[in-house]
């Protein structure tokens, strides 16, 4: 019944025709939004008929992927700092930058009762690791380095600091328990109104800048066109929000 109610809805945004011919459109999307990405890829396609290959990471990486000609057609970021460069480049095409998701900040760890709302296993160091995504490449890990600095606490956690790659590394590092909390997108502990076994501290979000991502359009075409124009859809945003996102009321 779930799965028939979206396709109804995908349905009534990308009208019920079939298309002409499938094409394939390749989507370059930040760690945090790859599980919400390959759900809405696959109601997308189920539609349209078009493939859509999906290839996650960094969103300092993939920019720089980008920038170096990497064959994308589409771009998901963590923030809106590398859209917006690639808009001002000229790589993205004029006018397709849009805000497509709000994120949010959990510190996590499997560990019932571990952290409090007081933070006291922060402030009393009581961890061997504590997990964030590289601040100078995730957008995730710099509001992690803005939380803990507003907590005066950043220089004296470093030591104990393992840094992943993107904020699905960071994340793992949590998960497998090598360190035994961590920052990590509210998005890898939370569906459908629940969060994920253990214990968790929402960030405040006026402890760090806004996660505002953004996506745009590297390659115009018909097909990768009418995947963003799912991706910004009702249908889309309920998904989305569904994940612990915010959504903005309109593009940027």
């Amino acid at each position: 019944m779930q799965h028939r109610l979206r396709f109804t809805l995908l349905c009534a945004v990308l009208g019920c025709s079939a298309p002409l011919a499938a094409d394939e459109i390749r989507v370059a999307v930040a760690t945090n939004f790859i599980e919400v990405m390959e759900r809405l890829g696959d109601d997308f396609a189920a539609q349209s008929g078009h493939q859509v290959l999906i290839s996650s990471g960094a969103t300092g990486k993939l920019y720089a992927q980008i920038k170096n000609g990497a064959p994308y057609d589409v771009f998901l970021a963590a923030d809106e700092r590398r859209p917006a460069l690639l808009d001002q480049e000229g790589v993205a095409i004029a006018g397709s930058r849009f805000t497509y998701a709000l994120g949010k900040l959990v510190l996590w760890s499997p560990i019932e009762d571990y952290i409090s709302p007081d933070l006291r296993v922060l402030k009393k160091q009581d961890f061997h690791f504590l997990s964030i995504a590289n601040p100078k490449t995730a957008p995730y890990g710099r509001a992690a380095q803005q939380v803990l600095e507003k907590q005066g606490v950043w220089a004296a956690l470093r030591p104990k600091m393992v840094r992943g790659e993107n904020i699905g590394q960071a994340y793992q590092y949590v998960f497998s328990q090598n360190a035994q909390l961590g920052f990590v997108a509210k998005s890898q502990v939370f569906k459908n109104g629940v969060f994920a076994e253990g214990s968790y501290w929402q960030v405040p979000e006026p402890l760090y800048d806004p996660i505002v991502q953004q996506a745009v359009l590297l390659k115009d075409g018909a097909a990768a066109r009418q995947l963003l124009d799912y991706v910004r859809s009702p249908a889309a945003a309920g998904v989305i929000e569904s994940y612990g996102y915010g959504v903005a009321a309109g593009s940027h």
